[in-house]
């Protein structure tokens, strides 16, 4: 695979007037990663939760805000799909709670490839707010996006806090990780950065974060979110030595670019100073192996 541009975006949640006002929105932000060069779009976990402006009953309302969600997702969905083929972008939508088959809330974001396919990957491990006051259950299954730009995972969040989550995806394939996120405190974003320079260590990947920033006191889902969109790799041959490719400013809404080289993680993984992704289970008891979350493969390309 060939070396491309990634657009990660620290993103701030506006009180959108209406749908029309969102989907400029998304268009405007587009356009600008699109003419900078970029093949790859991330947004930030919770992004889509502006949309509960644009229903006056339930704005103010936690659990009513985000079942009106479901009256726009379809829409959201088409209008990523749409852009993503304009602009030749393959793009992370921000994430949105929706409701399952079971009846339950699930966190889900949606990756569109340009050329009209999509997939889904909801996230695996709740926070306490998710758990204690928005009741947002678990996903399952991870799914590893095969794009014409190579496999890509992701990792919601608090997800690429734990490791085997993204042991699973690396071991599937993934040279890269998206982990889109929110956090409404700089300890929450140090935390989801910390997991994403020691999951592209462990593994010998890219890693990018893209968050939520600003303030959104309007809506109960978020407050102020904080945070600083980055691309992150091994501290070694080919990276820089301190894994940071690319930083944006703390709480600075707009894109982060980096060039994402899959040459780069394969030469590392093989001639780099630390074999961390090969050397991963010797950490175990001899003859055992680490039982890791089922991988669905998705084809987009």
């Amino acid at each position: 695979m060939s070396a491309f541009r990634i657009a990660v975006a620290a993103y701030p949640v506006e009180r959108v007037k209406d749908f029309a006002a969102w989907e400029a929105k998304a268009e405007y932000w587009l356009a600008q990663a699109a003419a900078s060069g970029a093949a790859l779009a991330v947004f930030p976990e919770y992004a889509g939760m502006e949309l509960t402006a644009i229903d006056p009953a339930s704005v103010d309302d936690l659990h009513a805000s985000i079942a009106a969600l479901g009256d726009v997702a379809a829409a959201v969905d088409a209008t990523h799909a749409r852009l993503a083929a304009a602009h030749n972008l393959h793009i992370l939508g921000p994430s949105l709670p929706l409701r399952g088959p079971d009846g339950r809330f699930r966190n889900l974001a949606r990756l569109f490839a340009p050329n009209g396919r999509s997939g889904a990957q909801e996230k695996r491990v709740m926070t306490r707010f998710e758990r204690e006051e928005w009741d947002i259950a678990g996903g399952d299954a991870l799914s590893l996006f095969e794009t014409a730009l190579g496999p890509i995972g992701v990792a919601i969040c608090y997800d690429i806090e734990f490791p085997l989550i993204a042991r699973a995806l690396a071991e599937a394939g993934a040279t890269l990780i998206l982990a889109p996120s929110a956090t409404d405190s700089l300890h929450g974003y140090w935390r989801v950065r910390i997991g994403a320079q020691a999951r592209a260590l462990e593994n010998q990947c890219y890693v990018a974060q893209a968050p939520v920033v600003g303030d959104a006191e309007w809506t109960p889902s978020l407050g102020t979110s904080h945070g600083a969109a980055g691309v992150f790799g091994p501290p070694d041959l080919g990276f820089p030595a301190d894994g940071v490719v690319a930083l944006g400013a703390i709480d600075v809404p707009g894109w982060t670019f980096a060039t994402i080289d899959p040459a780069a993680v394969t030469r590392v993984r093989t001639e780099g100073a630390v074999f961390n992704h090969a050397h991963w289970a010797e950490q175990l008891p001899r003859g055992t192996a680490t039982a890791l979350p089922p991988v669905v493969r998705v084809d987009l390309r």
